[in-house]
């Protein structure tokens, strides 16, 4: 039997294709809840490792560098070489940094743990391109809400879980297990997953990937390492400008060159475009709530504006967000298939709206930031799933790893603005001296309204949005 008629006897293999989403699923689970692991341990870092609380903040700095770089890029390399192959890959780059993490005491080998952790991120749009690939069509839409909530759900039910382990065993433990996590995945997807032979024909770009990786960092490293260098100081603009500076340089090299990392023409569609431009405004209105809404749980009563809550107990009043995210993804497949997935992007957007002025208007009982977790889950819930949805109905199939994971990369450069913008904000409007500073009630007021304004603008640009994308044709091919 010839090569070529060995891949299609493999994609045409009858696995349970319920297995396959739920697999899938669960990498994505795993995937998310590589963000929350350390936020139990994270003022304890500088004592626990024996270093700087500047140091320490690599430990979550390393990771969210990682993933940024590494998304868009293992987006490509699905589309050319495999993507189930690549989401394996991925897998043991994350077991390898667990492990690494685990068996550290120090902080060198904390960050270098941390960052291999981050890898896992790229197996979200690569498994939303998987099921694009082996699913029935009249799956797809509800797999694919399904894979896109575990980004939300992950988070929001890994925190408690996190703080349980955390608060009752040695902290190696929290590694050990994310390890033993992600060789159950990578067993169960070499089992179950079927391997996609749908391949794009060509050269992989090492100088854009390069190129790409140096920019993104420059910028990532100058926002989210801004506030505590300075904002004006030598290093944050350097690195600013420089990565903005080399992403310009790597733009126009990408459409130059034959086979480029990321094809800027078919990311420039206006779909496509103003999907990923509302995917990181959507990125910033979500973790504005993860950054405001714990701390104001956790603040201690004799502050004003705290709740005195444990971080368990806090970790399960944001919880509901991640259950509803779960419970809507099969009813969000329905309706992208009804009333198409611009509608939930709008949804979506107004839903967070609505949840942010609710926490304008009340917060100050626990019940009302359940509520609000609630609004924040539809939001998240009904957006998150619609822009895949959007992507892949505007690219050709040939484009769809990398169109996914440059889409992820929207999200995150969203999510790290909301954390650097949001930081400086409960940082200057605070009230105390030295350590003892805590955020001023204005301070969580204004944090509130940077969420409506950037759920504001994913509303503008998802009306702007056509609601009848042509998906262009590009060649691919099969192995062999």
């Amino acid at each position: 039997m010839s090569r070529d008629e060995n891949a299609r006897r493999r994609l045409s293999r009858n696995s349970p294709q319920g297995l396959v989403v739920l697999v899938l699923a669960l990498a994505g689970l795993c995937s998310s809840f590589m963000f929350t692991l350390v936020v139990p341990i994270q003022s304890q870092l500088p004592q626990l490792l024996n270093a700087s609380r500047d140091d320490t903040a690599w430990v979550v700095t390393s990771t969210l560098l990682a993933a940024a770089v590494i998304t868009p890029i293992a987006g490509r390399l699905g589309d050319m070489y495999g993507k189930r192959r690549i989401v394996l890959v991925l897998l043991i780059v994350m077991i390898l940094g667990s492990v690494v993490a685990a068996l550290s005491t120090g902080i060198v080998g904390m960050i270098v743990g941390r960052t291999l952790q981050g890898a896992i991120v790229g197996v979200v749009p690569l498994g939303i391109s998987i099921m694009r690939d082996v699913l029935h069509e009249n799956r797809v839409d509800s797999a694919i809400a399904l894979m896109s909530a575990t980004l939300g759900v992950g988070g929001a039910l890994g925190l408690p879980v996190s703080a349980l382990v955390a608060e009752n065993t040695d902290w190696h433990w929290l590694f050990w297990i994310a390890g033993a996590l992600g060789a159950a995945v990578f067993a169960l997807i070499l089992w179950i997953v079927p391997v996609s032979v749908l391949r794009t024909a060509g050269r992989f770009d090492y100088i854009g990937a390069a190129g790409l990786a140096i920019g993104l960092i420059g910028i990532l490293l100058a926002v989210s390492r801004g506030n505590t260098w300075g904002w004006t100081s030598p290093l944050t603009l350097m690195l600013a400008l420089g990565g903005i500076a080399v992403l310009l340089l790597w733009g126009w090299f990408e459409l130059r060159v034959h086979n480029p990392l990321l094809d800027l023409r078919v990311a420039a569609r206006r779909p496509v475009l103003l999907t990923n431009l509302a995917s990181i405004a959507m990125g910033f209105a979500l973790f504005t709530s993860n950054v405001a809404y714990p701390q104001m749980l956790e603040l201690p009563v004799a502050t004003g504006v705290g709740l005195g809550l444990s971080l368990l107990a806090a970790s399960l009043v944001v919880m509901p967000s991640g259950l509803v995210m779960m419970v809507l993804s099969p009813i969000s497949g329905t309706l992208a298939r009804t009333i198409g997935p611009r509608i939930l992007l709008i949804a979506g957007a107004v839903s967070l709206i609505v949840a942010y002025g609710f926490s304008l208007a009340f917060s100050t009982e626990v019940w009302h930031f359940v509520v609000a977790n609630i609004l924040i889950g539809f939001g998240i819930g009904f957006g998150y799933a619609a822009m895949p949805m959007l992507i892949m109905r505007a690219v050709p199939p040939s484009e769809t790893g990398a169109s996914n994971g440059l889409n992820a990369l929207a999200r995150s450069l969203g999510t790290s603005t909301a954390a650097a913008i949001v930081g400086v904000v409960l940082a200057t409007l605070s009230t105390g001296d030295g350590e003892t500073r805590v955020p001023t009630s204005q301070a969580f007021q204004v944090s509130f309204l940077l969420g409506i304004g950037a759920a504001i603008v994913a509303l503008v640009l998802a009306l702007l949005i056509p609601t009848k994308p042509a998906v262009g044709k590009t060649r691919a091919s099969l192995p062999g």
